[in-house]
């Protein structure tokens, strides 16, 4: 396999180490963004049905004895197996080969420990609707992450959505709390919208339809348009309206601005925790 050489394409030859939810997702992002199959390695010792049926239907190598250094490693294994699996990584590393990672709580240092043929890392943290395309991935590199290498990896990630560069690698566990797990924080106001709705006196099902509907229209105008949340909001807000007595109550001391940066305080420090 021959190595690209235009700054916008896809690194290549390019192995996917770890084939589950996320790095499923960034591989299909790759091929619908015209990545040559033929160029792409998968190793997942276990891989998942449907990625064994994609791998031969496309014709990508599986699993494959390393066959010299690759243009890129993207490493979407789980972060408590990289020890276990660093030594049958190690040979697809060579001094020019760009290392991505998605692992959570691996800082580069540690991918350099494991790693030690690594030179240019990328660590990222995206998040769940990258498997629908719609993800939001923060991004930071190693000082050996020239421009070639970050182009490579911003195409890389940018198949699954928006990348933010951060230039700290401490910003990385913010990122974790803000979007990496608030699709988890979007998911319990649709659950708690529609209890809501249940408790006043709406049929279940039709709660939970009208609450899924609302957070995602919501979520498509937000995306839509270029004002900033907060402007959206006052001008759904009526002096006086119905919106304006909900948010009261939502927006009083104790209540969703200081439970959200509360949670993310939390989820932020258990980042760090489990970094290493």
């Amino acid at each position: 396999m021959t190595r690209a050489t235009d700054p916008t394409a896809f690194p290549t030859p390019l192995v996917l180490a770890g084939a589950g939810k996320m790095g499923a997702a960034l591989l299909r992002g790759w091929l619908a963004g015209g990545l040559d199959p033929a160029a792409v390695t998968v190793v997942d010792p276990q891989p998942a049905p449907e990625i064994a049926g994609l791998c031969a239907e496309r014709a990508l190598r599986l699993n494959p004895h390393a066959d010299g250094p690759a243009g890129a490693l993207v490493l979407g294994i789980k972060p408590q197996v990289l020890d276990a699996a660093a030594p049958a990584l190690s040979p697809w590393i060579g001094p020019d080969t760009l290392v991505v990672s998605i692992l959570a709580g691996k800082t580069i240092a540690d991918l350099k420990r494991r790693l030690p043929a690594a030179r240019a890392v990328v660590r990222a943290m995206p998040n769940l609707p990258a498997s629908i395309g719609r993800g939001a991935t923060g991004a930071v590199g190693s000082p050996e992450v020239g421009p070639q290498a970050r182009a490579g990896a911003e195409r890389l990630l940018a198949s699954s959505g928006l990348v933010a560069w951060l230039d700290d690698e401490a910003l990385i566990d913010a990122v974790t709390a803000v979007s990496g797990s608030g699709p988890a924080y979007v998911f319990l106001l649709a659950e708690a919208l529609a209890e809501a709705g249940v408790a006043a006196g709406l049929p279940p099902d039709l709660s939970a339809q009208l609450a899924r509907a609302t957070i995602a229209g919501a979520g498509a105008l937000l995306d839509a348009d270029t004002r900033e949340a907060g402007q959206l909001r006052r001008d759904v807000t009526s002096p006086g309206g119905t919106t304006a007595a909900a948010l009261t109550v939502l927006m009083r001391e104790g209540a969703v601005p200081d439970l959200m940066r509360e949670a993310v305080a939390a989820a932020k420090r258990r980042a760090g925790e489990l970094s290493g």
